[in-house]
């Protein structure tokens, strides 16, 4: 979301608002790997079910740190903003998903939703727990990548992207500490922080902690949109049968 203060209306606009911020890299990912995307605005939690019915799969974005008050932490000081109303948003949505069976896949912020969601927590400050070896606030374009992932061997993601070493961009304050229930860690940086989850169960549930949305110029990462839409296709072909 992108509140009143951080908008620079023009006069003849509307006045100053909360308003939905989505880079359209997302949409287009999804469109290019041949589904449709509908992008979901933040609404009061009566209307998530009849929401989440409607859905083939869920896509859950990068954002803002999310409040450690989720998951009964307290806010260390290099806390970056945080928007509690989107995030228990978020968590409502991507549990209801899961309890549909829902295939998800989530994005930076999108990751870190996912586990907190299925009751994990969060390194609130990377640079408080890493050696400072990889930079996980890259200043180059998300079109570049600047350091590497280890991807496990055997692994849901693996049958995705491929196993081994992938290159991957970086945009993060945040990364998964503890996992959440039926989650593992299946990519990490070569400093340690876990870049990839998924789930145990037979429904796709994937998070990366990098923004793929940037890189699907590259095979590998556009295998991602690709693996949520033909699982969301599978979905719909299985409720309409």
């Amino acid at each position: 979301m992108r509140l009143p203060r951080r908008t620079n209306p023009v006069p003849e606009g509307d006045p100053p608002q909360a308003e939905m911020a989505l880079g359209i890299a997302y949409a287009r990912a999804v469109e290019e790997a041949g589904g449709i995307p509908v992008v979901v605005p933040p609404l009061e939690s009566g209307a998530i079910g009849p929401l989440v019915d409607q859905l083939a799969g869920l896509c859950l974005s990068g954002g803002p740190d999310l409040d450690p008050a989720a998951y009964e932490a307290e806010p260390v000081p290099e806390l970056g903003a945080v928007e509690p109303a989107l995030d228990a948003f978020e968590f409502a949505v991507a549990r209801s998903a899961d309890r549909l069976g829902l295939p998800i896949l989530g994005i930076c912020r999108g990751c870190q939703a996912l586990n907190v969601a299925r009751g994990g927590t969060l390194h609130q400050h990377l640079p408080a727990v890493t050696d400072g070896s990889v930079v996980h606030r890259q200043t180059e374009s998300g079109r570049l990548t600047t350091h590497t992932v280890q991807i496990e061997h055997g692994s849901e993601l693996a049958a995705v992207v491929g196993d081994g070493e992938l290159d991957v961009n970086s945009f993060h304050h945040q990364a998964v500490d503890r996992l959440g229930t039926g989650l593992r860690a299946v990519a990490w940086a070569p400093d340690g922080v876990i870049e990839g989850i998924e789930g145990t169960g037979p429904t796709l549930y994937l998070g990366v902690q990098w923004h793929v949305e940037t890189l699907v110029d590259r095979r590998r990462h556009a295998a991602l949109f690709d693996a949520l839409v033909a699982a969301a296709a599978d979905e719909s072909a299985r409720r309409a049968a």
